[in-house]
């Protein structure tokens, strides 16, 4: 029995992946129905809603204002039915799929500047991972404080939950975060490799079931479930919302297509062979996860999503750290289109990327300036006796919310007091970050410079003991 496991481990890792079969004559006539699909339903909508008062100033000013924000709530309602049909399908397949006995060595790359508050936590974390096979290497990314010192002290054969673990340390002058991440990989001689940030948290099952995916020869990298960790805050509740909501939702429907967009800074499972096609992590944005997630993609690889592989992180606890972190988000986003907008402007290159940085255009630059506009219109609108057009917008707006709250808690089993934060979560939260995406693009676009920035961590995270499972969303346990 044995022997026909062995063999069939080595089998899964010789095989040889296919090329991507390309039709440039259907990617074509793909975005020719799409623009005309597109085209012909906003001139019904112009055909249908023209009113005779479009004839003056004022009223092509209503007019077009109605016609905009009917056509955003009608994008608002594709978009979530959309995902959640599509996370349903995917999140009911993973759960219920299991494929055991694919356990190849993989090395956790962790890089670490000024970390030494967390460091040991992090690792003891790592230690506690139930997987046969696996090594951890710590890359000090010229840390001034005492992470390098932390880390001598856990490096060599350390006992882990399975098995002994070889813990690595490789330090380096301070070259940012992408550096760090290459110099590990490079050290590694495992053929998977597992990319962290220094200050997160896995689960005890992120290996076994995030590797599952890399049977399928075509997929290059699986993108981790992210949770906050610091809770029992309003701002980090609501953030453990949007995480919960706004980002692994999309995520989920994401992977039933098997195209990601980003994989989280905090856990990313790669194929080394993937990276060496994408060129490796780069420097020259401020999301190095988004620039190698689409990297990956130009090169034809499938990239997955597992909800059971989690990272836990410290989130801001402060508004003003947690407004630069989106800043900084929303300007390397955007680098990284602008790196990749030969695809927007080319579908025929690659229709699946073009699809994916249109998506992302959205979300970074449309969306927030819609979301904005309507809530500006509204004020105005109440000041004109159109209040109760102002109350039943949002009123649906957040059933809708409620409504993605809910199914999405459910389905990754978290704390249901996370829902009720869903009434103000569009109106307030989301509205404030998208002012500062906005004020972020405009800086982006004038060529405004930015420093990295990091966020000050507390430490909090060293007194708690994490409960991780499958089936628990995050419980915390003071000690």
């Amino acid at each position: 029995m044995e022997q026909k496991l062995q063999k069939y481990k080595i089998a899964l890792d010789n095989r040889e992946r296919k090329e991507p079969k390309r039709n440039e004559g259907k990617e074509k006539l793909r975005v020719i129905f799409l623009t005309g699909l597109t085209s012909l339903f906003l001139i019904i909508i112009i055909l249908v809603t023209l009113p005779l008062t479009v004839l003056t100033w004022s009223g092509l000013f209503v007019y077009s204002s109605i016609v905009a924000l009917v056509i955003f709530l009608f994008v608002l309602l594709f978009r979530y039915f959309s995902i959640l049909v599509m996370a349903y399908l995917y999140l009911t397949k993973y759960t219920v799929e299991s494929k055991e006995g694919y356990y190849p060595f993989i090395s956790i790359i962790v890089p670490v500047f000024n970390e030494g508050k967390i460091l040991r936590n992090s690792i003891e974390s790592l230690l506690d991972i139930e997987y046969p096979n696996y090594e951890i290497i710590i890359v000090n990314d010229g840390s001034t404080d005492d992470t390098a010192k932390v880390a001598e002290e856990v490096v060599g054969y350390q006992q882990g939950r399975t098995a002994l673990v070889k813990v690595s340390l490789i330090n380096k002058p301070n070259g940012g975060k992408s550096k760090a991440l290459n110099a590990g990989i490079q050290y590694s001689e495992a053929e998977f490799v597992l990319c962290m940030d220094g200050d997160s948290q896995l689960s005890s099952n992120t290996l076994k079931m995030g590797i599952r995916h890399f049977i399928d020869p075509n997929v290059g990298a699986v993108a981790g479930n992210v949770k906050v960790e610091n809770r029992k805050r309003i701002l980090t509740d609501l953030q453990a919302l949007e995480y919960v909501e706004g980002l692994n939702m999309p995520r989920s429907a994401q992977g039933f297509i098997k195209m990601v967009n980003i994989i989280p800074g905090p856990i990313g499972i790669f194929r080394k062979s993937a990276l060496r096609d994408a060129g490796y992590y780069s420097s020259d944005t401020f999301a190095e996860d988004a620039d190698i997630t689409l990297k990956i993609l130009e090169k034809g690889w499938k990239i997955n999503y597992e909800p059971n592989a989690m990272a836990f992180t410290e989130a801001p606890v402060k508004l003003h750290q947690l407004l630069k972190q989106r800043y900084r988000w929303t300007r390397g986003i955007l680098q990284a289109i602008r790196k990749h907008k030969k695809h927007i402007l080319n579908p025929t290159i690659n229709f699946n990327n073009t699809l994916i940085l249109w998506s992302m255009f959205y979300e970074a630059l449309v969306w927030p300036a819609m979301n904005i506009f309507a809530n500006l219109f509204f004020i105005v609108a109440a000041f004109y006796g159109m209040s109760s057009l102002v109350f039943f917008w949002w009123v649906g707006i957040m059933l809708l919310d409620m409504m993605a709250a809910i199914y999405c808690i459910a389905a990754e089993r978290e704390e249901f007091r996370l829902v009720p934060y869903s009434i103000f979560y569009r109106l307030i939260f989301i509205l404030l970050i998208d002012i500062t995406k906005a004020m972020a693009t405009v800086e982006e676009f004038l060529g405004i410079s930015m420093t990295w920035g990091k966020l000050e961590r507390s430490g909090s995270s060293s007194q708690t003991v994490i409960a991780k499972s499958p089936s628990v969303g995050v419980r915390n346990k003071k000690v």
